[in-house]
């Protein structure tokens, strides 16, 4: 097993990655002095492949169980549906001490982050991401969110789980598109900070698409450290945070615009190299670099091409995203693998020309 610590001024706290963690659930939340109640929030999928198994867990450990389920898809980041997990909080007589367990992927991360950090003004959230997406990125850093119509996370906020637990055991169930759309992050993490980790996932993709688990416990925490190192210097996203966004200005658009039929990590990674071309397009990253991008993408099972989608609703859905400042488009963009940049300083015609192209 390993452990990344995040470190922060107010809530600090653990990852644990590693096999079997599941099963210890129960006794890490009495380690960190929870007891009585706790509620899971999960998805049928999820539900039914570990639901029993951290119910179990649990109950070992003295604490009374409700499990909470939310269909599975991306609509289901609403306020609709969490109106619906306020009404069961209140029904089990949640408490500001109850924890809340967010066991899936990144919808299911986010949705009950959202919950957990405005049910009461905020109870404990324990992430238990089981996805490849979840447990390389998106449950690291305490954001959360509810999307609003095709805007995606457009209302949220910042709220650190007290404990996040990722079990690689279960990225073993996950259809090869889903282990591909995880992937895209945690290449992302490589292009922008860490040379050494992309040559890494280079050498080393095939065993992470065969679930090798001595690589994939590398890949995950080696992941979650650079995520975790970025957000202990910017908790609330107001400056060195935003080299995250790599991939982010151009996918979100992607999604918006696809109703979400493309899925996140598959829109990042057409986000990587649209923006990828784009820097080459101004003089500063070279073509070779371009090329390795494309073909780890492309290896990792992700798409390289634009979809079939209207070219002016992606631009117009860019200059909604929550990164526009004094109505500029900003953009992370690489100067090479290993290091980026913030500008917004890119000509909408460039965008489009690269679009195109």
């Amino acid at each position: 097993m390993k452990k990344v610590s995040v470190k922060l001024d107010r809530y600090s706290y653990a990852i644990l990655i590693g096999s079997g963690l599941l099963m210890q659930t129960g006794a890490r939340l009495k380690d960190i002095g929870f007891s009585d109640k706790v509620i899971i929030v999960n998805d049928p999928t999820v539900k039914g492949l570990y639901g029993d198994t951290l119910e179990k867990s649990l109950s070992n450990s003295g604490f009374e169980v409700l499990l909470l389920e939310v269909p599975e898809g991306e609509e289901q980041k609403s306020l609709e549906t969490a109106g619906r997990l306020y009404h069961e909080l209140t029904d089990f007589y949640a408490e500001r001490t109850t924890p809340i367990l967010a066991l899936g992927g990144g919808v299911i991360g986010d949705l009950t982050g959202f919950v957990a950090a405005t049910y009461m003004r905020g109870v404990p959230l324990i992430q238990i991401p089981t996805t490849l997406l979840a447990q390389g990125d998106s449950s690291i850093g305490g954001k959360v969110a509810v999307n609003h119509g095709q805007l995606k996370n457009k209302i949220g906020a910042f709220y650190q789980p007290r404990l996040t637990i990722s079990d690689i055991t279960t990225l073993k169930t996950l259809s090869p598109r889903e282990l591909s759309n995880g992937l895209a992050e945690i290449i992302k993490h490589g292009a922008i900070l860490d040379r050494e980790f992309f040559s890494y996932l280079e050498e080393n993709l095939d065993k992470v698409k065969s679930l090798d688990d001595q690589v994939l416990e590398r890949v995950v925490s080696r992941s979650a450290e650079i995520k975790a190192g970025v957000v202990e210097k910017d908790e609330l996203d107001l400056g060195l945070r935003n080299i995250l966004n790599y991939g982010h200005t151009v996918g979100h658009a992607i999604e918006s615009v696809s109703e979400l039929k493309v899925w996140h990590g598959e829109a990042v990674a057409i986000g990587m190299l649209v923006e990828a071309r784009i820097s080459n397009r101004l003089g500063i990253l070279n073509k070779n670099e371009v090329n390795r991008l494309k073909e780890i993408i492309s290896r990792a099972g992700l798409p390289t091409e634009l979809p079939p989608l209207e070219l002016e609703k992606i631009v117009q859905a860019m200059k909604h995203d929550k990164k526009i400042l004094q109505g500029k488009i900003r953009f992370a963009l690489p100067r090479t693998i290993g290091e980026v940049f913030i500008t917004d300083e890119v000509n909408t015609t460039v965008v489009e020309e690269v679009l195109v192209n």
